[in-house]
């Protein structure tokens, strides 16, 4: 198949829902651009990231991102963007020139709301002071920043590339560079790490003073190093008391807790997430980027691209590798797996407003969620309790058709 054909074939995983009601209004739309290399694959990661070669094909990979964008510009006419997110791999590893043309190409397809979000995940190890002027220049006014832990040992297990002053400076090379909204990614139950280790990681970031902190426990993923040679991790209970006294360290200096790893200053939690755990709409453009969009009709599609860069790069593939449309019955799974990922969860309204389904259909699981005390008792909003918090997955089986 080129990259010409139509993607309808590519229809996988059962064939679409019945009708149901037209949405009353189509929500937010954002951009994901995945750029799928790394200075070094980490032994812990699941992520579609793949060693860079010495020189990387910027000119062919923007020409590769703006053509595949192309293709789904058919979906989202009249639209406009709320927010971009440039994830990986390391997006920082391109160089300011190619990421302003691929912006300026998306912006020509596409209109930009007025007070659009565009974050950039970058990693210490990449950090060019010039480089990052000239990011904020093109006018990309977030950054992720992959911290992971500031202690030398600690790093070396996990593979990184940075030791930890490179990790401190960072952050003051991003403020430095224009940037007053940033994200520390952070992790904790690292190998053989200790409570005051974790607490101390945690202290570091909060004194840095990001807008926003990302602070999530390290699980072993399939199809990683890890996973085949594991490390030896904390017992469950460090594991349980680092959460529970990382958790209030954050709130006592000003960090809430918005989503289950996601923690920010007041106003200032990632819209590019929200919108995504709140069922909004999504391009993925990229090798293996996922997509997400709704249509006026009650049709809502999943897609996913290519996953090999080789293969995205290759004229005569198909970027597009399939595509789902989502029933009737999967529909309250796939709305709550992401909504109540949200401490505050989401208003009822939302589920009619965003399937097209009415909050009937979710009478018999929402029932037998709030008598097992999984989910608040409040008609008005769809919102775990905080046990329903501990035991996601426990809930959200309450839904599975």
């Amino acid at each position: 198949m080129t990259r010409d054909s139509s993607a309808s074939s590519l229809i996988v995983g059962g064939a679409a829902s019945s009708p149901r009601a037209p949405l009353p209004t189509l929500p937010p739309l954002a951009l994901y651009i995945h750029i799928p290399w790394c200075v070094r694959k980490c032994p812990y990661c699941d992520f579609n990231s793949h060693t860079a070669s010495p020189v990387l094909p910027e000119q062919e990979y923007v020409d590769a991102l703006l053509a595949d964008l192309d293709q789904d510009l058919h979906a989202v006419y009249g639209r406009e963007i709320s927010s971009i997110f440039f994830g990986g791999g390391t997006p920082s590893l391109f160089s300011a020139e190619a990421l302003g043309r691929l912006l300026e190409g998306v912006e020509q397809r596409i209109p930009f709301a007025e007070d659009i979000e565009i974050t950039l995940e970058a990693n210490p190890g990449t950090f060019e002071q010039e480089k990052f002027v000239a990011y904020r220049k093109l006018g990309i006014n977030r950054l992720s920043i992959g911290i992971q832990s500031f202690q030398q040992e600690k790093l070396k297990a996990l593979g990184r590339i940075h030791n930890g002053d490179e990790a401190v400076r960072a952050a003051g090379m991003a403020r430095q560079a224009g940037f007053d909204n940033f994200n520390l990614d952070l992790m904790h139950g690292l190998p053989d790490q200790s409570l005051d280790d974790a607490l101390s990681d945690l202290r570091q970031a909060i004194a840095l003073n990001p807008t926003h902190i990302s602070w999530y426990q390290l699980t072993l993923e399939p199809n990683t190093v890890f996973w085949n040679q594991p490390p030896v991790l904390p017992e469950d209970d460090t594991l349980w008391d680092i959460q529970e006294a990382g958790q209030a360290l954050l709130a006592e200096h000003g960090y809430a807790q918005y989503e289950v790893s996601a923690y920010a200053q007041a106003g200032r939690p990632a819209r590019h997430n929200l919108n995504y755990w709140s069922f909004g709409d999504f391009i993925g453009i990229g090798a293996g980027a996922h997509g997400k969009l709704s249509h006026p009709d009650g049709r809502i599609v999943r897609t996913w691209k290519t996953r090999l860069p080789k293969d995205y790069l290759n004229p005569a593939k198909s970027f597009q590798a399939g595509e789902k449309a989502l029933t009737n019955d999967e529909m309250p799974f796939e709305f709550l797996m992401n909504a109540l990922r949200l401490t505050a969860g989401v208003e009822s309204r939302l589920y009619p407003e965003r399937t097209g389904l009415s909050l009937e259909s979710l009478a018999e699981g929402r029932a037998a969620a709030e008598q097992s005390g999984l989910l608040q008792v409040e008609p008005s909003r769809l919102a775990a309790t905080e046990r329903g918090q501990l035991f996601l997955n426990d809930l959200l089986q309450q839904f599975l058709n």
